[in-house]
C-alpha cells in the first residue's frame, strides 16, 4: 500500500510536472506574440516615420532648387532692369545732346542769315555807313542781350 501511494504520487507528480511544461510553453509562447504584436506596432511608427523623413528630405532638396532657380532669374531680371535703367539715361542723354544741336544750328543758322542780309545790304548799298549800320542792326539781332 505504501508503495502504490508512493508510485501514486510519482505519477500525479510526473502529471503535474508536464501539465506544467505545458503552461510554461504556452506562456513563452503567449509572451512572445506578444512581444512580436509590440515590435511590429513600434516597427509600423518607425517605418512610417522615416517614410515621412524621407519625403521631406525629398521635399526640402526640390525646395532648395526652386529658390536656387528662383535666386538666379531674379538676379537676371535685376540685370536686366539695369540694362534698361541705363539704356533709359542714355536715352535721355542723347535727346538733351540732340537739342543742343539743335539749339546751337538755329544759332548758326540765325547768325548766317544776318551775315547774308548784311552782306547783300552792303552790295546794294554804295555808302560805307549804310554797311556800317547793317552790320551793327545784325550783331544786334544775332545777340539780343547786348543791346
Amino acid at each position: 500500500m505504501l508503495t502504490s501511494m508512493v508510485k501514486e504520487h510519482h505519477k500525479e507528480q510526473t502529471k503535474r510536472k508536464q501539465e506544467q511544461e505545458v503552461r510554461r510553453k504556452e506562456a513563452i509562447e503567449a509572451s512572445n506574440e506578444l512581444t512580436q504584436s509590440l515590435v511590429d506596432t513600434l516597427n509600423v511608427g518607425v517605418a512610417q516615420a522615416y517614410l515621412n523623413q524621407k519625403r521631406l528630405d525629398a521635399e526640402a532638396k526640390q525646395l532648395h532648387l526652386g529658390a536656387t532657380n528662383f535666386a538666379k532669374q531674379t538676379h537676371q531680371w535685376l540685370q536686366l532692369i539695369d540694362q534698361f535703367s541705363t539704356a533709359l539715361k542714355d536715352l535721355g542723354d542723347v535727346e538733351n545732346w540732340a537739342r543742343s544741336i539743335e539749339g546751337d544750328m538755329h544759332t548758326i543758322n540765325q547768325t548766317l542769315e544776318l551775315a547774308y542780309k548784311a552782306s547783300r545790304a552792303t552790295q546794294t548799298s554804295s555808302g560805307a555807313g549804310t554797311a556800317l549800320e547793317a552790320s551793327t542792326s545784325a550783331s544786334a539781332s544775332a545777340n539780343p542781350s547786348a543791346t
